[in-house]
């Protein structure tokens, strides 16, 4: 078990959202990892646990080759089991919201199940995965929400001088929008321009997907560079702060280094010209 347990902290998985994913308390899953192996598990729960791990037996643990395209595969299976766990907790229990609130939230999901049920072709769930990564995103981009006001508008729901965000950032945007959807329904331009367009849309997602995983196994690495200068095995409640600011210094040192780097390069580089 203590294979399992350095290869859960490789893969940045906290006992919080591995306990989620199982349908088990934490203390439930401390019980679990303290037995001397997988087959004194619960079935039920070992055989998640594997299929987590995309593994057949706790023996292949030993074997397992921790890519970074291993990591995106777990994490996605992770948050996939997290979010159903999630789903029915949420949709049982509406407390804390005022009437509006749960009548909004009501509507919508009535119209998400209505459509579901109507839909023979899965284009409705398809979309719906669209949507709920839509959602996921709008906390950090703000051109999100541009984007549904622009919608609203022009589908006749909202005034079209009504501005309930950045006013300026959200004019510009429109403006540009509605250019955008004219030339499109209009088809004005050349096929050929569009492909390189729709070339250079793909490269540049491809570069944010590289940028993104490389930063996830940065921060994985110090993550648990950093629990094992403090001597811990996990984050837990107790050390979660301590072990975020050990990391941000560990980021930082790195950070220092680099320009250490750079300068020394820089150096060298005008030495070799003096001589």
């Amino acid at each position: 078990m203590k294979k399992l347990d350095e290869l859960l902290l490789e893969l940045g998985i906290s006992k919080v959202r591995l306990a989620k994913y199982l349908g088990v308390s934490r203390q439930m899953l401390y019980n679990y990892l303290a037995l001397s192996s997988l087959e004194e598990w619960p079935k039920e729960k070992a055989l998640k646990l594997l299929s987590l791990l995309d593994i057949d037996n706790e023996e292949e643990i030993n074997s397992l080759s921790i890519t970074g395209d291993y990591i995106m595969r777990v994490e996605t299976r992770l948050n996939e089991g997290v979010r159903d766990s999630s789903n029915r907790e949420v949709l049982a229990d509406l407390k804390g919201l005022n009437k509006k609130d749960q009548d909004i939230l009501s509507d919508i999901i009535n119209i998400l199940k209505e459509k579901l049920l109507e839909d023979k072709t899965k284009k409705t769930q398809q979309t719906y995965i669209y949507l709920y990564h839509y959602l996921q995103s709008m906390e950090t981009t703000e051109e999100l929400c541009y984007i549904l006001a622009y919608m609203s508008k022009s589908m006749g729901f909202t005034d079209p001088l009504k501005f309930d965000f950045d006013q300026s950032k959200q004019f510009i945007f429109e403006s540009i929008m509605f250019s955008a959807m004219t030339l499109y329904h209009n088809g004005g331009s050349s096929k050929s321009k569009i492909a390189e367009v729709h070339k250079r849309f793909v490269q540049d997602i491809e570069q944010k997907n590289e940028e993104k995983l490389s930063r996830t196994q940065e921060l994985n690495a110090a993550k648990v560079q950093a629990l094992r200068e403090l001597g811990y095995n996990s984050i837990s409640e107790e050390n979660a702060k301590e072990v975020l600011e050990k990391i941000a210094e560990i980021q930082s040192r790195k950070v220092w280094l680099n320009r250490v780097g750079v300068t020394l390069l820089f150096s060298i580089i005008f030495y070799e010209k003096l001589k």
